[in-house]
């Protein structure tokens, strides 16, 4: 049971890394499109590991709690400082996708990179 659990956890926790790491790559480099690289990769990563195991409704609403998070980051960042809007941000993601996909228990989001179909 403690696997499905940490298999449950993967998804939402990589989209949620993928928004810190896209705000620290955009703000160490200077670049913001080098950062939004990373959100791409980040969310095409979640896509593919959810696609076949929630669906694609699930999936789409997924990637658009990530959206708006990294949307309302923005302003928030101007109320409480940008990492802990980051920060804050990316773990309300996390703990809504975990919720929001329950068939990512199972660990077919783990085993899903091994198939060859």
């Amino acid at each position: 049971m403690a696997t499905d659990s940490r298999s449950r956890w993967l998804v939402p926790l990589v989209g949620a890394a993928t928004l810190i790491v896209g705000f620290a790559v955009a703000s160490l480099t200077g670049n913001r499109a080098l950062g939004g690289v990373v959100l791409v990769v980040g969310a095409a990563w979640c896509a593919w590991k959810w696609w076949n195991v929630v669906g694609p409704v699930r999936t789409l609403l997924a990637l658009g709690v990530f959206a708006i998070a990294f949307a309302v980051s923005h302003p928030l960042g101007k109320l409480i400082g940008s990492w802990p809007s980051v920060l804050l941000v990316a773990a309300i993601s996390a703990v809504a996708t975990y919720f929001l996909c329950p068939a990512a228990s199972t660990a077919e989001i783990g085993n899903s990179a091994g198939r060859s179909n």
